[in-house]
């Protein structure tokens, strides 16, 4: 399926083999011959993967027996050249063809869909523990793939599909209530070996996400895909910088741990709004956008953004003396429009506070998927 700007092979979860049914060195070595990997050669050859962060993903659906929620949704970010498969994270962009799997797949009964207008399909995105509600457009009790709503980064118009995030914020924590802001801070300075100090924004919405400034890293925010995964030097900084973020952050204890968590945290710079060209061809204006975001995923510029780390972006724009906030402007807003490297996108954000800490509640977006294809996938027999 495709869902917003990836794509990944879904499973019903009672469709797997039964070894690989439940977490483990099973599912995972089952995934990452499906999809090609690893791959010395970084092409996936031999699999189902695309050879990009954002086409090497698996999915597994199940019937939820949560209350209040149909589906179950646990995802894999399958890494392309090395034997892991990083279950750390959501991948926002795949939400957007969960319901509609789910749908298509009889795990929602046909009874409780309607045949015309819009389905509310209530996930458990069991990776992180939170609830994304999906909004599926329907027709003649079937969904309804085809649309006008165009998404920068997909290449044919399709139906809009609306995705809430609700309390999209940390995990609770063992030690007590998990931080938004995990130390307590909007703004601080970051020790990066080899790189010296840098600004950050580290913040846990959406996903886990290091801000930093693209002027401090001698960037300008319009920067495209090739401007930056040419440059080997560039995304061993990148790197450098996402580790000693996730160890800041208390996502790991040492600097070692983070080859062994690719998919999180990520890392995204941000600038104030400037005019550009878009990877399409097309021409991004100054005032169309709030501000400027450039994300990394899995060692590489993304080719667009991923829709969890605009949640994190939509978050830290919601709150005063981020580093987002600042490049959007210096004034906290509930929605963000965002020049990224294929266009742009539009998220909005609710947060409060509490005490002393802020609480992040919602954030909204719109995405758009499809059934690409479905049947079986064969592996060789060991």
């Amino acid at each position: 399926m495709r869902g917003g700007t990836s794509k990944g092979v879904f499973f019903r979860l009672e469709d797997l083999p039964a070894p690989a049914r439940v977490p483990g060195p099973d599912r995972d070595r089952l995934l990452l011959r499906l999809m090609g990997s690893p791959d010395p050669y970084g092409k996936q050859i031999d699999g189902m993967g695309g050879a990009t962060s954002s086409t090497s993903k698996a999915v597994i659906l199940s019937r939820s027996e949560r209350p209040d929620h149909d589906v179950n949704y646990l995802f894999g970010q399958v890494s392309i050249d090395r034997p892991f498969v990083d279950w750390s994270g959501n991948c926002g962009n795949l939400s957007a063809a969960v319901g509609p799997f789910a749908i298509a797949a009889g795990i929602i009964p046909a009874s409780r869909l309607p045949a015309e207008g819009t389905a509310e399909v209530r996930i458990w995105q069991e990776n992180i523990g939170k609830t994304i509600v999906a909004h599926v457009p329907m027709r003649q009790g079937h969904v309804q793939e085809t649309g006008d709503f165009e998404l920068d980064g997909v290449t044919f118009p399709a139906a809009e599909i609306r995705l809430e995030f609700l309390d999209p914020g940390p995990e609770e924590a063992s030690d007590g209530p998990a931080k938004l802001f995990p130390t307590g801070h909007t703004l601080e300075m970051l020790d990066v070996p080899g790189v010296g100090r840098l600004e950050v924004t580290l913040i846990n919405a959406g996903i886990p996400t290091v801000f930093v400034a693209a002027e401090a890293l001698g960037y300008t925010g319009t920067e495209l895909q090739e401007d930056i995964n040419a440059d080997p030097a560039a995304l061993r900084r990148f790197e450098a910088i996402r580790a000693a973020g996730a160890l800041q952050m208390g996502l790991i204890k040492s600097l070692d741990e983070a080859a062994s968590r690719q998919h999180t945290p990520k890392v995204a710079f941000v600038a104030a709004p400037r005019d550009y060209r878009a990877s399409s061809g097309r021409r991004v204006t100054a005032d169309e956008v709030d501000l400027l975001v450039r994300a990394l995923s899995m060692g590489k510029l993304h080719h667009a953004m991923m829709g969890t780390a605009a949640v994190a972006i939509g978050t830290a724009a919601a709150v005063p003396g981020t580093l987002v906030t600042r490049a959007a402007g210096g004034l906290p807003r509930s929605e963000v429009v965002f020049g990224h490297p294929s266009g742009i996108l539009r998220v909005g954000a609710s947060v409060e506070r509490v005490g002393d800490e802020w609480v992040a509640t919602r954030a909204v977006m719109s995405r758009s998927a499809r059934i690409l294809m479905e049947g079986r996938v064969r592996l060789p027999f060991e």
